[in-house]
């Protein structure tokens, strides 16, 4: 059984009911509105009071709306309605007290009620999936998991890819040959979807892999690149796919407030962060 073999009992199914395996990711985790985090609230920055211990019962995520990292440890959060707080960080002018929390200021940091912390986004989805009770997001079988992992390490390549390609484009270079490597390793994932014949990189359903990589496909088009999947098919049907998943859909971020925030990011203006909230 190779990397390129189908997870057990995998086949294309239908994108209009992406869990056609009876699986409820979302579904059930996102109807109580409890679970729901306050995602818009404005960030904190130098000289800011640190929000204080984290109430029992819930777990705070160190963020920022526009983070894909961060994204990917939302993801999660939403996807298995773990109850939980959001605090973004302005990353152009940092807190203080938050190198307590990440010794190099980084995001995303998961804090509990313990005062644990966790960090890196990889690190601390798996900590959220083995931590939390209801649908588990990384397979059972040692196999099926040891293959999600092979398949984050043929992924690495595309978030430096699709941040060089922004930069790029935003700055007036010439980027032919950034675009070529990231339609190569597009490919590459096109490949696998081919060979396992179905939906998900997991398999019928949507699972933790799936959630891994989404953050930089919904860029895609807000970066400037989204004909890099062309001619990319079973990509493309991924991510219609995963545009009807409710815990992807909560998260969405409007165009238009991407790019302004875009567009003062790359003015180095630390009001970026804020950009289309009203409060």
């Amino acid at each position: 059984m190779s990397l390129l073999s189908p997870p057990p009992g995998g086949a294309r199914g239908s994108i209009g009911v992406p869990g056609t395996c009876g699986c409820s990711v979302g579904r059930c985790a996102l109807s109580n509105l409890e679970t729901m985090a306050n995602e818009a609230s404005r960030t904190l920055g130098k000289g800011s009071v640190y929000p204080g211990p984290v109430p029992e019962g819930l777990i705070r995520i160190y963020s920022m709306r526009f983070c894909p990292y961060a994204h990917r440890t939302r993801l999660i959060l939403r996807a298995k309605g773990i109850r939980h707080e959001v605090i973004n960080i302005n990353l152009r002018n940092k807190p203080e007290w938050y190198y307590t929390k990440h010794p190099f200021g980084q995001i995303p940091v998961l804090e509990n009620s313990k005062c644990q912390l966790i960090y890196e986004s990889v690190i601390a989805c798996e900590y959220l999936d083995d931590a939390y009770p209801g649908k588990k997001l990384c397979p059972y079988d040692p196999y099926e998991r040891a293959r999600q992992k092979m398949l984050l390490d043929l992924f690495y390549k595309v978030p430096h890819l699709t941040k060089e390609c922004l930069v790029a484009l935003r700055c007036g270079r010439e980027c032919t040959d950034l675009k070529l490597a990231l339609r190569q390793e597009f490919g590459a994932l096109e490949e696998i979807l081919g060979y396992q014949n179905t939906i998900f990189f997991g398999g019928d359903c949507i699972s933790m892999i799936d959630y891994l990589f989404w953050p930089w496909f919904e860029r895609l088009d807000v970066y400037g690149i989204a004909d890099c999947v062309t001619h990319t098919p079973a990509l493309r049907l991924w991510i219609e796919a995963m545009k009807q998943d409710p815990a992807v859909c909560a998260l969405l971020t409007d165009k238009n407030i991407f790019l302004g925030f875009l567009n003062l990011y790359f003015q180095n203006d630390p009001e970026a962060f804020d950009y289309g909230l009203r409060c």
